[in-house]
């Protein structure tokens, strides 16, 4: 087990924005044809935060930390139940190494328990787990209930009224089989937006820190993660064309204190973007800052630091200019201060979260 060394101190409020071009960027398997989640009332497209993680999940798993909550397949099929996987993270510690008459003992093998399974369980440490488990040992007795995850995301909502791609109503795809197939299947209803900037908001509660371990370390790694799993993750045939566009984590300086809602301050500028039933592509809308740099400005001896990253297409208004990452960066060096700001390099930090080989 390890003892965490870098224990959160800090609040942080991430501001996450990715887009969807011809993609279902979330489907409601509840809709009887898997459609894209869109507000009724809005036309606004509609992504859970569970959709969110499950890529967060799938990366940190690529990556090679230990993951929790997964699907788990052999070869023949075959998926790991929950017990096996929680076996399976706990595999170095022997029972039998523990005197079940012994207090002293049996509060080390809970102790014991307790750190190995977070140690190998990253993505618990973040987002928490349900621990519905039923084992013929004693890990059962010396896991709680539940782990409450510190890092949370609100769903996600487009910045706009998006609008579902018609002609894929009647695409129809051939499946062969081995016994037909020239003739496969057809009637495949393929439902998919034609264009999406979605826009996510998310804390991560210091308070909640130590009930998981998380670490600093764990939180500076959603600096990378983010951009890393929707770009490696939205690859199968409905979920390609999802590219992240804004990342951006405060951290604050002030014990309980955050500003809150600082995803709705990032405004779709209507007038330096195509009409909403005209966008097709990132190159067709503009993101104002305005609002989002003045509310900073107003914080800033409250601002530990802030650590951001744009895409290169992203365009930006702020203050009557339009431009490219630089008009952020610089805006934000202005309001909380240019030592403050810190510009991710996705690519080049994220081997320095990977797991070490020791």
């Amino acid at each position: 087990m390890t003892e965490p060394t870098d224990t959160v101190e800090n609040r942080s409020e991430i501001i996450f924005l990715y887009d969807a071009v011809d993609a279902n960027p979330n489907g409601n398997p509840l809709s009887g044809s898997n459609r894209p989640r869109i507000d009724p009332q809005t036309n606004q497209a509609i992504v859970t935060d569970v959709r969110l993680k499950r890529y967060l999940r799938d990366q940190l798993d690529d990556d090679g930390h230990g993951v929790y909550i997964r699907n788990v397949h052999s070869d023949d099929g075959y998926q790991a139940t929950r017990e096996e996987l929680l076996e399976a993270r706990l595999k170095e510690i022997d029972l039998d190494g523990y005197d079940t008459d012994d207090d002293a003992d049996m509060q080390q093998l809970r102790d014991d328990v307790f750190g190995t399974f977070l140690d190998n369980s990253t993505d618990v440490r973040y987002f928490g787990a349900t621990m519905s488990i039923d084992t013929e040992d004693d890990y059962e007795d010396a896991l709680p209930d539940h782990f409450t995850g510190p890092v949370q995301f609100s769903p996600g909502k487009s910045m706009h009224a998006v609008t579902e791609n018609e002609e894929y109503d009647s695409l129809t795809s051939v499946i062969a089989t081995q016994g037909e197939k020239e003739q496969g299947g057809f009637d495949l209803d393929d439902h998919r937006i034609q264009y999406g900037l979605i826009r996510f908001h998310g804390l991560v509660d210091e308070h909640g820190a130590p009930d998981t371990n998380l670490t600093r370390s764990d939180v500076q790694r959603l600096d990378t993660l983010c951009w890393r799993a929707i770009k490696n993750q939205t690859i199968s045939r409905s979920k390609v064309g999802q590219e992240p566009r804004l990342y951006c984590r405060v951290e604050y300086a002030d014990e309980s204190y955050h500003l809150g809602g600082l995803d709705k301050d990032l405004q779709f500028d209507e007038e330096a973007s195509a009409p909403e039933e005209e966008l097709r592509n990132v190159r067709d809308v503009t993101v104002a800052i305005d609002e989002f740099v003045q509310r900073l400005s107003g914080a800033s001896e409250r601002i530990a630091r802030v650590r951001v990253v744009v895409s290169d297409v992203l365009e930006l208004s702020y203050d009557g200019e339009r431009g490219g990452p630089d008009l952020l960066y610089e805006a934000l060096g202005e309001a909380v201060g240019s030592d403050a700001v810190q510009i991710v390099d996705v690519y080049d930090e994220h081997t320095e979260t990977l797991p070490s080989d020791e």
